[in-house]
């Protein structure tokens, strides 16, 4: 029996000169310090979605959107920059470990800060985002000191990592005088979305110098794809809630059978229609298109998470807790999933660069499910078969896909790959 030899380097974590990753690298997998990375993301979005949940379900939608838009966000953009940074420079190293561990630490900080931050919008005297602002700051200089690294033993990059560096440090300035200055709400929103704008630049200027940083094209469309999972994970909260709120009231009938049918169907739809983006061989090919790509998805993630929240509005309803009608509590779910399905087809389109007429047929008869169940909520039909009806609006583009979308998909594919190689 042969046995393969194991390198001792494999069996230790000492440090490693943080040179960049092979962009080309074969059988590039999620690690397991990123999945254990993104489970403290679980409990931020878990509490961001409770938040939604509850400020729709008492009619203040306002506080709601605002609140859920700014939490989304500095979630998404947390998870963003470490991911896309240890995609290119990720050593696995007892430092590297180290630092990703206070990172996490922040990551928990924000989510404990978001019900204070949602408080203060819906009392509106001023923004007290300061808790999550604290935890955002641990983990932005938590990577400062990562690209700060990165600049010192990647010579060949320096000037992109002090790129980050600098938009980095600049964003948190920003954001720490807001913490310290007791701003009104509109002036806060105002210098938030300055500083959102510093902090998406920064990684447009960074990447466009030199070639940028040498980030795995499959690796982050793995990464992307298992955030969308973890943000799925609220569907599936949304529908134990639904479940228990029907069980509680009327005990094990047909409509508990149609509330876990209709959840458990629409959270398993929109992970069928994610799975759809043939995000790793076209990133692969054409990595200008990585901006748009990644930004994009933030919009794509916040609407799962927003859907499972409207599933938790609907458990609100059934219970007879809710201050807000049928109809109002059908579009807290039908909402987000529009822009959820909307994301897709945007994004799926500006991957392949070619327009399928196809996909006006499967669009216009998602909206006729949608508008079907809106019109069953506003007649008064039980909610439990409102969700039903739902459930088939994703349903529509998994069966388009697999009679007809995947043919067009292979061929946009070998197009593209025949323009590349010209």
């Amino acid at each position: 029996m042969s046995t393969t030899p194991v390198s001792v380097q494999n069996l230790h974590h000492h440090l490693k000169r943080m040179s960049g990753r092979d962009p080309h690298e074969t059988h590039r997998v999620a690690t397991p310090l990123e999945l254990l990375f993104d489970l403290t993301f679980v409990t931020a979005f878990g509490l961001a979605a409770s938040q939604l949940a509850h400020a729709l379900a008492e009619g203040h939608y306002a506080v709601g959107l605002l609140g859920f838009g700014f939490a989304g966000f500095a979630i998404c953009w947390a998870w963003i920059n470490f991911s896309w940074f240890a995609s290119a420079y990720d050593t696995d190293d007892w430092l590297f470990r180290l630092i990703t561990m206070v990172q996490m630490i922040g990551v928990l900080v924000l989510a404990i800060g978001l019900p204070r931050m949602f408080a203060s919008i819906e009392h509106g005297e001023h923004l007290d985002n300061s808790i999550m602002v604290l935890g955002y700051v641990i983990m932005r200089v938590a990577m400062i000191f990562q690209w700060l690294r990165a600049a010192r033993q990647d010579p060949s990059r320096r000037d992109i990592c002090l790129t980050y560096v600098t938009a980095i440090a600049i964003a948190q300035i920003g954001w720490v005088v807001q913490i310290l200055a007791d701003f009104s709400i509109a002036t806060s929103a105002v210098l938030a979305v300055v500083l959102l704008l510093v902090e998406l630049a920064g990684p447009v200027l960074a990447e466009r110098r030199n070639g940028g940083t040498p980030w795995h094209a499959h690796h982050m469309a793995e990464r992307y794809s298992l955030f969308a999972i973890i943000a799925l994970g609220e569907g599936v909260v949304g529908t134990l809630a639904s479940l228990s709120a029907v069980v509680e009231e009327q005990g094990w009938n047909l409509d508990a059978a149609l509330v876990g049918v209709a959840g458990t169907g629409l959270t398993f739809g929109m992970w069928w229609c994610y799975y759809m983006l043939p995000s790793a061989p076209v990133l692969h090919a054409h990595r200008d298109r990585s901006f748009v790509w990644g930004y994009g998805q933030m919009v794509i993630v916040a609407a799962i998470v927003a859907t499972g929240a409207g599933l938790h509005v609907a458990a609100y309803f059934i219970e007879h807790k809710a201050q807000i009608g049928p109809l109002a509590t059908l579009l807290s779910t039908a909402i987000p999933l529009a822009i959820f399905l909307g994301g897709i087809y945007a994004l799926y389109y500006y991957l392949v660069q070619r327009f399928d007429p196809f996909h006006i047929w499967l669009l216009l008869a998602t909206a006729a499910v949608a508008a079907l169940a809106v019109v069953a909520a506003i007649a008064g039909v039980d909610m439990a078969v409102c969700l039903i009806i739902l459930t088939l609006a994703p349903a529509v583009t998994v069966v388009g896909y697999e009679i007809h979308g995947h043919r067009h998909q292979a061929e946009s594919l070998a197009m593209d790959e025949r323009h590349t190689l010209h």
